[in-house]
């Protein structure tokens, strides 16, 4: 195995990533340097998330810079301003002993004119996005006839965000004879494009098969109904204490909604969407970096380009339209050889999807089962014990109080204390998933149940006088609904549309009558509900969900977790909802 010695990076850049804790170079790095080192052809790796591209590229990059020159000689584009800081702070690292060289980041939602200065005072490097690389080329405020050395970082996420245009823009302002370094997790056709259009020639070379996922990242898959999609989220949370995970959502809407359903539950979760401003979205990930946060609710387009290490699992909450991006999704996880899981919740028509979706890794996936709640229950326990057991104990401070703790507790044998210990934490999650139901699905099944195929007239709509103004969504009126005393066990909802100033709720017909009874006189937010059969209403075909009593109350808030998150946005929402019998 080649030695980073053995490369022929200088002794300045040597002793700068041994300070950081490089050993010995990755499959990509063993590969990208030496090429880089040593020629001046165009080059196309594929390489993971994870695998040390940012070296790969990075350090052949900064061993040829002249340090003498002002001029900016290599411009680095990648698809968010999380991953142009990570990579900035990056080579300040690699460059520690290279003197006078100047790594500057661009990227929109920061001040344009205070990256103008930086500019202005000399930049060798400069990383980007490419929206605002393009706004400051247009400003004639970066200059790229010196440039020698463009890398398109994760390439295939760039032109999966809509930077096309943005990429041809920036490489036809650069000279011809530059050195372009594409960096892709995937050979799509557009990156494909982009490698005929701008590229000479170029070298391929690749850490793994073309779209194979990471090496060390298990694949699973879960088969249950749409209706129990959450709680079989749950579940799967509930089996691994110490999750740190992504959950993939489709839409803003659905993820701002799975991230209001598990904070109500007690879950340590906020989300990633397109509608949260760049100071929200700044919070949440700072709180997910320092894992004050267990798991990030997400869609792809928010996600992409975050740089998180010891993510244990992937969740895709929906297999995602386009195959490829499961690639993207599946590599947050099993980053830099550690190992990972990646699961997917499908329904019983979706196998097929998994079965594409080995094909294009060259992975299988393994169907497991939802896990039962005797099961959850005994792995909780487990995991509290562990966390009791590995507590340390202050005893200095702790010994003048032993006389009178003792004293309180000598009449409890050592069974008793140890029951009521356990007790004092778990006797929510024991009654929460006490006569648990089996929410496992055939993968056979010709529907997955999700209200497709229903009948008309199952259903009624009815008219609420409270929505967004009230702080509503359609998680906190599930969550209010099955708290109501006089809300009957088995009844089933389907669609929740949160307008404004009102609602609109399905509800199953039979159960029309006792809902209306529930909701009217009821106090949500300290406003009076009012509830009545939508005018000329009636069901309509197709949608909606009905959902079992079981295991679809709120969840007890888990061992050792730390509630955050909250509620950002209502509107129009196309949810599964709750229904059942209330806890104690």
């Amino acid at each position: 195995m080649l030695t980073f010695e053995e490369t022929g990076l200088k002794p300045e850049i040597l002793r700068a990533i041994a300070e950081i804790g490089f050993e010995a170079p990755t499959a990509i790095q063993e590969k990208t340097i030496p090429h880089l080192l040593n020629t001046k052809q165009d080059l196309i790796a594929l390489a993971q998330t994870g695998s040390g591209k940012t070296a790969a590229f990075g350090l052949p990059v900064i061993n040829q810079i002249d340090s003498d020159s002002k001029k900016t000689q290599a411009l680095i584009l990648c698809p968010t301003r999380e991953l142009a800081i990570q990579i900035a702070n990056d080579f300040d690292a690699f460059t520690k002993y290279t003197t006078k060289l100047d790594v500057v980041p661009v990227y929109g939602g920061a001040s344009i004119e205070t990256q103008i200065k930086q500019l202005n005072r000399g930049a060798q490097i400069v990383v980007g996005t490419p929206g605002r690389v393009v706004d400051l080329i247009k400003r004639k405020k970066l200059k790229l006839e010196d440039i020698e050395w463009v890398v398109l970082d994760e390439a295939d996420e760039m032109l999966n965000m809509g930077f096309k245009d943005d990429l041809d823009f920036i490489l036809s302002h650069t000279p011809d004879e530059r050195q372009t370094l594409l960096f892709s997790a995937t050979m799509s056709k557009e990156v494909l494009r982009i490698s005929n259009n701008y590229m000479n020639d170029p070298e391929e070379i690749s850490s793994g098969k073309k779209n194979q996922g990471a090496d060390k990242v298990e694949h699973f898959y879960y088969v249950v109904n749409g209706k129990n999609k959450y709680l079989a989220l749950k579940r799967i949370a509930d089996m691994n204490p110490n999750i740190y995970a992504i959950i993939f959502c489709r839409t803003r809407r659905e993820t701002q909604e799975i991230s209001d359903q598990l904070v109500s539950d007690g879950y340590n979760a906020d989300c990633l969407h397109g509608d949260l401003s760049q100071a929200q979205r700044d919070a949440v990930m700072g709180r997910y970096r320092k894992r004050h946060l267990q798991m990030l609710v997400a869609t792809d387009v928010a996600a992409r380009g975050l740089d998180v290490n010891d993510i244990t699992h992937v969740i895709n909450y929906n297999i995602p339209d386009e195959l490829e991006t499961y690639t993207h999704r599946s590599g947050r996880t099993g980053r830099a050889g550690r190992a990972g899981i990646s699961i997917a919740i499908i329904g019983p028509r979706d196998t097929n999807k998994i079965k594409q979706l080995e094909k294009v890794l060259g992975k299988s996936f393994t169907k497991s089962e939802i896990p039962s709640g005797e099961d959850v229950t005994k792995i909780q326990l487990e995991a509290y014990i562990n966390k009791v057991k590995s507590t340390e104990i202050d005893t200095q401070q702790l010994a003048k109080y032993l006389p009178s703790i003792s004293e309180q507790l000598d009449d409890l044998d050592r069974e008793a204390l140890i029951m009521k210990f356990v007790s004092m934490e778990f006797n929510k999650i024991l009654s929460y998933y006490k006569n648990s139901d089996d929410i496992n699905a055939s993968a056979k099944a010709g529907r997955d149940d999700s209200g497709r195929g229903r009948k008309d007239g199952d259903f009624k709509k009815l008219f609420l006088n409270i929505g967004e103004k009230d702080h509503l969504t359609s998680g906190t009126l599930l969550g209010f609904m099955n708290n109501l005393p006089e809300m009957s066990k088995g009844v089933i909802f389907g669609k929740i549309d949160v307008q404004r100033s009102f609602s609109f709720l399905e509800v199953e017909a039979k159960h029309e009558q006792t809902v209306l009874d529930a909701l009217n006189g009821s106090n949500f937010d300290g406003r009076t509900v009012s509830a009545e059969p939508k005018a000329g209403g009636g069901p309509r075909s197709g949608g909606g969900s009905r959902k079992r009593k079981s295991d679809s109350g709120k969840s007890p808030r888990r061992s050792g977790g730390i509630k955050g998150g909250g509620s950002r946005t209502g509107g129009r929402s196309r949810v599964k909802a709750k229904s059942g019998r209330r806890r104690s």
